[in-house]
């Protein structure tokens, strides 16, 4: 594994030991950063499943300025602080260990200002799968930004609906098992 492009490219990155994640392959991470855009002029990610933080530590080598990383799972959280090592940035990242819900709302209200994505990454375990869930929790505690990108990673076996709520399919597409779908805010 590998930042693919950006300040951070070609520096080598953790994957979780174990099989208790599901890593993003490079090649499913490098076209998600296609479908949306390639780089970004600033902004805040959140990465909702953490993992090994890759999808986080690619977003800010193309230009967020900050990631905000939710996992659980401990083994995760040492691979992911491993990772941010690597980016030479610690100051760009913060890990919310924990239940990601919960982490988030405790983290948001030690913040003097209000908090607003504007890139989300949702690709929980597949047997854990609740986007749908995930995507109104986070509409209904305003943590999007109105231009918020939502990047779903889902088993292929499985379907999400074309719209939740007010954000709608905008791209979808499967690599194998995997299907990433991204939303946007309908307009």
């Amino acid at each position: 594994m590998r930042v693919i492009a950006g300040e951070y490219g070609s520096r080598k990155l953790q994957a979780v030991p174990g099989n208790n994640t599901r890593p993003t392959t490079d090649k499913i991470k490098e076209n998600i950063f296609n479908m949306l855009g390639g780089f970004f002029d600033g902004g805040v990610v959140l990465d909702f499943y953490g993992g090994s933080g890759a999808l986080a530590i690619e977003a800010v080598s193309r230009g967020f300025n900050k990631a905000i990383i939710c996992e659980r799972y401990r083994p995760a959280i040492q691979t992911i602080e491993k990772n941010i090592e690597v980016t030479r940035s610690p100051e760009k990242f913060k890990i919310l260990s924990g239940e990601n819900r919960k982490g988030l709302l405790k983290y948001t209200d030690t913040l003097s200002m209000d908090l607003k994505f504007n890139l989300v990454f949702i690709d929980p375990p597949y047997a854990k799968e609740r986007i749908v869930e995930d995507i109104e929790w986070l509409v209904a505690h305003e943590l999007l930004d109105t231009n918020c990108q939502i990047v779903c990673e889902y088993d292929a076996t499985h379907s999400l609906p074309d719209s939740i709520l007010h954000y709608r399919e905008n791209k979808t597409k499967r690599y194998g098992q995997s299907m990433i779908r991204i939303y946007e805010e309908m307009r």
